[in-house]
């Protein structure tokens, strides 16, 4: 193998992958590592990217090879692999799936053809609690029960096991598809929606069932959900962010399938309906009773986890699968014999629990990469902005000797960004426009400063659902949101996102707040994402990781100062 010094990729022996921006092929090079490594850090001109098991062990279970992994590293490195990098990419990808779960005979058993790996997994203190007894060299009995807990000592193990023991069909709901929208307009499934579904039902194998389907905000990851219900024809339980997002998804099943009005039920703190296909929210699942002791999520603890078991659920479909909390995390381990579908724009978890998604969950699935999907049109292409504006001298020294928690809000609230969206206002005087933080009172002032509806925590449903629809109709062009504009809000027309605080540095984050602008804009309108931040304080440290989120899916990421921004002039059309 021939290496070019012109190729923009180095791969480092502790595994780590750095990739030159200013090259030729940093595009090409980009979409090869997105498959089977995580990006780190992406400063302005080295990204740094980390092949890990977890990451390969995902691209395994999409179907990548060992030998498709290291010609995608030749093809772009400078100079040769690693011996013990290309050692361990073989060695980790030949892992997954070296043992498998199966159901014989009513029994659950972890079976492989290699015995002594089977000897030494028998061994593992991890492993031993779930063992009911060594069957042959080659077949261990284990805990029906516990089958969630079996993958998850597994993968700390270092095997992860593919689940062949099949699923419960679950209680049998009949619908179809509409080829026409309840408003008239006509409905078919997109060619990735439809290959998503496909890939995670595997035509009702063992070898499907349970997944991640990577999409982009934007590109109708709920139609896949739907696509999959409409697949299985069984009841389904769907867990969601907030109640808004859960009466969408109500919308959307209305709209776009033959199920009725009585074979859908809200499970929130508002409702408590349980019907063939039931929808609730993360927050209604882990609502604790006062007084409840810490420790194992119980119904004495969480009562609402009783949902998991009031019907007969054939699939359970979570919503951002990567918000997932803790309980519902647990009681999920209880129940692999259900379909479990998750849905989300981004695998990465900011509390560093991927390898429970991955175990609990299932493995990704399918993953289309933003800007593919931008080239084809289905979401918008956008320019990424980031402003950098000092804080005023008094306020320099009340962050100096703010304590580390307040500092970041002492920063994030520099009154010096209204100055900085005045003149942002003012470059889009016919776009619609989302205004969108962290601190209520920060919004406040800038409601009073403009006068734009807000919308916040304490916004009743009803008021947020017709301040939205007014959005979409174009009566309100401009709104202002806190972090309830995070999660599931379909406002295809808002074109224009200024973020003037943000989450610390929350990836995921940034992740839900693009995605409310890339739906298709008319004419090929471009969408604008801007996001103010304080210079020279923990506010643009934790951009810069918020940023990553925005690398990671190719986009390129501008930075301007503040007295920069009144020369700036924004694209308007792509191309």
């Amino acid at each position: 193998m021939s290496y070019n010094p012109r190729n923009p990729i180095i791969v480092q022996g502790d595994k780590s992958v750095l990739l030159e921006v200013d090259n030729e092929f940093y595009q090409d090079a980009r979409d090869v590592l997105a498959r089977f490594a995580e990006l780190e850090k992406s400063p302005e001109y080295v990204h740094t990217y980390r092949i890990t098991p977890l990451s390969l062990w995902n691209a395994a279970s999409a179907g990548m090879t060992a030998a498709a992994i290291l010609e995608g590293l030749e093809r772009y490195s400078k100079y040769p692999i690693p011996d013990n990098v290309r050692v361990d990419i073989i060695e980790y990808i030949s892992r997954y799936g070296r043992v498998k779960l199966i159901q014989r005979d009513g029994d659950l058993l972890l079976v492989s053809d290699d015995r002594a790996l089977i000897a030494e997994v028998a061994r593992h203190k991890l492993l031993i609690p779930y063992i009911i007894a060594q069957i042959d060299p080659q077949t261990l009995k284990v805990n029906p029960a516990r089958r969630g807990h079996i993958k998850q000592a597994l993968v700390n193990i270092g095997y992860p096991a593919e689940d062949l023991a099949g699923y419960v069909d679950g209680e049998p709901l009949r619908f179809r598809l509409r080829t026409e929208t309840l408003g008239g307009k006509p409905f078919t499934v997109r060619r990735y929606q439809r290959e998503a579904a496909e890939i995670f039902y595997a035509n009702g194998s063992p070898r499907g069932g349970s997944g991640v389907i990577v999409l982009p905000c934007g590109a109708g990851k709920t139609i896949v959900g739907v696509a999959v219900m409409e697949r299985m024809q069984c009841s389904t339980l769907i867990l969601t962010t907030n109640t808004v997002a859960a009466r969408q998804w109500i919308d959307e099943l209305l709209d776009k399938t033959t199920l009725t009005e009585d074979q859908i039920g809200e499970y929130t703190g508002l409702r408590k309906q349980i019907r063939p296909v039931t929808i609730s929210t993360y927050q209604t699942m882990t609502y604790r009773r006062r007084g409840a002791k810490e420790g194992l999520p119980t119904l004495e603890e969480f009562p609402h986890l009783a949902l998991f078991n009031e019907r007969n659920w054939g699939l359970i479909i979570y919503d951002e699968v990567h918000l997932l909390p803790a309980p519902v995390f647990r009681i999920t381990a209880e129940i692999q014999a259900r379909r479990r579908l998750g849905l989300t724009a981004t695998l990465v978890r900011e509390d560093g629990r991927e390898a429970d998604v991955f175990s609990l969950i299932g493995p990704k699935k399918y993953d289309v990469p933003w800007k593919e999907l931008e080239k084809q049109g289905w979401i918008a292409p956008a320019e990424v902005t980031e402003i950098r504006i000092p804080l005023p001298p008094d306020l320099r020294m009340e962050y100096a000797l703010a304590e580390r928690h307040q500092k970041y809000r002492v920063a994030a609230e520099n009154p010096r960004k209204l100055e900085v969206l005045d003149q942002l206002l003012a470059k889009h005087p016919d776009d619609r426009i989302l205004i969108i933080g962290m601190y209520l009172e920060q919004l406040q002032q800038v409601q009073q400063r403009y006068g734009y509806p807000i919308i916040t925590g304490e916004t009743s449903v009803h008021e947020r659902r017709k301040l939205f629809q007014q959005f979409r109709e174009g009566k309100i062009p401009r709104l202002i949101i806190s972090k309830v504009g995070n999660f599931a809000i379909d406002l295809p027309d808002a074109n224009v996102m200024i973020q003037i605080s943000g989450t610390f540095g929350s990836r995921q984050e940034e992740a839900q707040r693009l995605g409310r602008i890339l739906r298709p804009k008319r004419e090929g309108l471009l969408a604008h994402f801007y996001t103010l931040v304080t210079k020279d304080t923990n506010d643009q440290e934790f951009a810069a990781n918020r940023q990553l989120f925005l690398t990671e899916q190719g986009y390129r990421y501008t930075i301007l100062y503040d007295h920069e921004v009144a020369d700036y002039e924004p694209v308007r059309t792509a191309g």
